[in-house]
This record gives C-alpha cells, sequence and structure tokens, in this order.
C-alpha cells in the first residue's frame, strides 16, 4: 500500500520522535481500526508499541484516496490499557 504524509503528519512524527517504522506498523497492521466520527473518508487506526512500553499509536489516514493521506500520528493516552 503506497501512502503520502501530510506535512502536518512530518512535523508531528519529527517532533514526538516517532519511527517512521512504527507508523508503518500501524498503518498495515493495525490491531483497531475505527471510522473518524467527523469524516467517513477517515480512519484511525490503532497499535501498542512494546519498543515504546506498550504505548497505544494512533495513525489518522484518508484512504479514499490514492496514494493514501496519512492525515496525524500521536500517541493516545486514551487508549493504553483498552487493546
Amino acid at each position: 500500500m503506497k501512502y503520502v504524509l501530510t506535512k502536518h503528519a512530518q512535523k508531528v512524527l519529527e517532533e514526538r520522535e516517532i519511527s517512521l517504522e512504527w507508523l508503518e506498523r500501524t498503518l498495515f497492521a493495525p490491531e483497531l481500526i475505527l471510522p473518524e466520527p467527523d469524516d467517513i473518508l477517515v480512519e484511525r487506526c490503532f497499535r501498542r508499541i512494546p519498543e515504546f512500553d506498550s504505548r497505544v499509536l494512533r495513525v489518522v489516514v484518508n484512504r479514499a484516496v490514492d496514494p493514501h493521506r496519512v492525515i496525524s500520528v500521536f500517541f493516545d493516552r486514551q487508549m493504553k490499557g483498552r487493546l
């Protein structure tokens, strides 16, 4: 699957020191996928990252476009312990 990063996603990856490998692991093999409540074209992909204290990474992606567009990436504190 091909994807591109928005400028926002690029910025937060760098600022939050989130590995591109972690992003791709979450994007390609999520443990949970939820729809974005405000946009039916956007999905939230979640995956635990064992190397980062098993915190849950959220990747927000628009899969309705080609290539898929990664909108944002962050560790979701509300999901810790829910996966």
